[in-house]
């Protein structure tokens, strides 16, 4: 399935009627689930739960409030009010549309994806996390494996004379750098830098590894977590202190050879989006004010939030020229020259290219509702969850037995089909209290299964994406091998049609500065003729703001307003309508012609 056409529907057997267990009123999908009647057992439990997670979130409030190492402030995400008490907590009590900030903190911890950790802008990644990057791995590794990209280690230290070499993409960093200093009690004679990115850690090992053009190309890749410290507003995912990724690095002889790679591998992250993660981005081109500090050019994919109307960068894959060959003297003889010529050596030419956890941030602030998470299939730990319904306190436990094995079979072939499937065996709850749990946690497709459905030979389905009676069908049990694996891939695919509509609804082409501010402030990215020049984007920046507010501890989304947009890409995409040398940059300020349409927003 390519993400842009659904699945045919599932082959489904309609009963008569289908049982009403559904805990959320059907009219009112859009509003936070009211959890089903609990157990005193189930309650005390959630309540227990709820407190922890309260805590966890104050202490990290706290955290953020406290003052790095450069002295500046943490503004911290305010905590979402309590609208009541015990198991109705177990729930988002707070609306996307309302305070976005909020709502992605409680939709993080409550669907548990993740923990606060008591050094401010790190986190802890839970197993139904850290899936979903597994997932990611394994897709791109082996994309990347066919591209020989070989996988190696270097070490997460850097000297401050290495880091310091390239001066240009150092300044790119300086303030984000984090330093060891002593050992012990002892001051080190000269401080080590903890990574920010790997450029100047391996490239003196290309310099002694790369001696012939025989020896080219040279490609690759780490699986590792880099530290970037200094910088306001830690957002889980999104803007996190250090962070898992991949960061590849390539050496070619030829700057076509180079650029081909840049370009497939760009692709491959466009791919992970778009097939995996059911999100649409545009590919495009960095403006040189937004490149990468050292580099020649930089491309990009980039997502939209509806929610926020802000831009988000998705992924980078740099040429880098020959600059850092120069600087840390990556040569090779000439191939070209005859053997009694001599030739002056060939600098080699470089690529870097990274994709990192920012990915399922992006992820969960499109799909995410008032219910909870909303995982694509294709990354979820869990496709499919079976829920026993219909076993009360009077069942005959000869029923009971029976039930639960035909549960266990169905599971089999399920799994059998290669569905992620789990069967929800918890005592203490009821099925009400675990249709909302699952919501929560965000699994693509719900299996109710109880004496009704038994003596019908079929399962109730209720899709997570799909609020309400509209997501809820039935399956033959005989047909579930092949109905549940096309539903979930019909799944996937809608939840990337809804995306991309979103997407495309919200890109805007404007030609007319007095339209560009209205369609920002109405949560839309802008695409306008521009001159590509650094001075005329520093312009519309400082143009487009609205009138500056202080600093004054607002979650980062309620702030987004005042800032100004900023170029995003010159997309690859280019639509008609610049002639060249006529067509006037957009920018009122600005005397020269249009070069391209560039992308401008908001963003991340």
């Amino acid at each position: 399935m390519s993400g842009q056409e659904s699945a045919a529907p599932a082959a489904a057997t309609e009963p008569t009627s289908l049982p009403e267990r559904s805990a959320n009123p059907a009219g009112d999908a859009g509003a936070p689930p009211q959890p089903a009647e609990i157990s005193k057992n189930a309650a005390k439990k959630a309540a227990k739960k709820e407190k922890l997670a309260q805590g966890k979130a104050g202490k990290a409030e706290k955290a953020d409030k406290g003052i790095g190492h450069s002295g500046t402030k943490h503004a911290a995400v305010k905590p979402a009010k309590k609208k009541g008490d015990g198991p109705a907590l177990i729930g988002i009590d707070v609306a996307k549309e309302d305070d976005f900030a909020a709502w992605y903190q409680q939709v993080l911890l409550k669907g548990e994806m993740l923990d606060y950790y008591d050094v401010s802008g790190c986190f802890v990644l839970k197993p139904h996390s850290f899936f979903i990057w597994e997932q990611i791995q394994s897709w791109f590794d082996a994309k990347i494996k066919q591209m020989n990209v070989k996988n190696c280690s270097f070490p997460l230290f850097v000297s401050e004379d290495v880091l310091k070499k390239e001066k240009d993409h150092i300044e790119g960093f300086a303030a984000e750098v984090a330093w060891v200093t002593h050992a012990g009690n002892s001051a080190l004679e000269k401080k080590i830098a903890i990574r920010p990115t790997s450029e100047t850690v391996m490239y003196p090992y290309y310099a002694k590894w790369i001696r012939s053009h025989r020896d080219l190309p040279l490609k690759l890749n780490q699986w590792n977590s880099v530290v970037r410290w200094e910088f306001k507003n830690p957002q889980p995912f999104l803007r996190t202190r250090e962070f898992l990724w991949q960061e590849g690095h390539t050496a070619h002889l030829t700057r076509e050879e180079a650029h081909t790679e840049v370009l497939q591998i760009l692709q491959h992250y466009a791919h992970v989006y778009e097939e995996l993660l059911a999100v649409p981005v545009i590919q495009g081109q960095k403006t040189d004010k937004e490149k990468f500090a050292g580099g020649l050019y930089t491309t990009t994919v980039e997502g939209y939030i509806p929610a926020t109307g802000r831009g988000i960068q998705g992924g980078t894959s740099h040429g880098l020229g020959q600059n850092f060959s120069k600087m840390f003297g990556i040569t090779v003889e000439d191939p070209s020259a005859r053997p009694d010529e001599k030739k002056p050596p060939l600098h080699v030419w470089q690529n870097s290219w990274g994709l990192s956890t920012r990915t399922i941030g992006v992820m969960v602030m499109i799909h995410g509702d008032n219910r909870g998470l909303v995982l694509p299939p294709r990354v979820a730990d869990i496709q499919t969850v079976i829920v026993p319904v219909g076993l009360g306190a009077k069942t005959p436990d000869e029923e009971r037995a029976a039930i639960m094995a035909e549960i266990e079979a169905i599971a089999t072939v399920l799994s059998a089909a290669g569905v992620r499937v789990e069967v929800d065996k918890r005592d203490g709850y009821t099925p009400g209290w675990k249709f909302n749990d699952w919501e929560l946690k965000g699994i693509p497709l719900r299996l109710e299964f109880g004496p009704g459905e038994s003596a019908g030979s079929f399962v109730t389905t209720s899709r997570r994406d799909i609020a309400g009676k509209e997501g809820k069908s039935s399956i033959a049990i005989k047909d579930l091998g092949t109905a549940v694996p096309t539903l979930l891939e019909t799944i996937q695919a809608d939840l990337y049609s809804r995306a991309k509509a979103s997407f495309d609804e919200n890109l805007k082409k404007i030609t007319n500065w007095d339209d560009f501010c209205p369609a920002l402030n109405s949560k839309n990215i802008c695409m306008i003729p521009h001159c590509l020049t650094e001075e005329c984007e520093d312009q519309i920046k400082e143009m487009s703001a609205r009138k500056a507010e202080e600093e004054s501890g607002e979650p980062q989304d309620a702030k987004a307003p005042s800032m100004g947009a900023k170029s995003l890409c010159i997309p690859f995409d280019q639509p008609e309508g610049i002639e060249l040398g006529v067509t006037k940059c957009t920018n009122p300020k600005c005397e020269k012609t249009a070069e391209k349409w560039c992308m401008f927003g908001r963003s991340y």
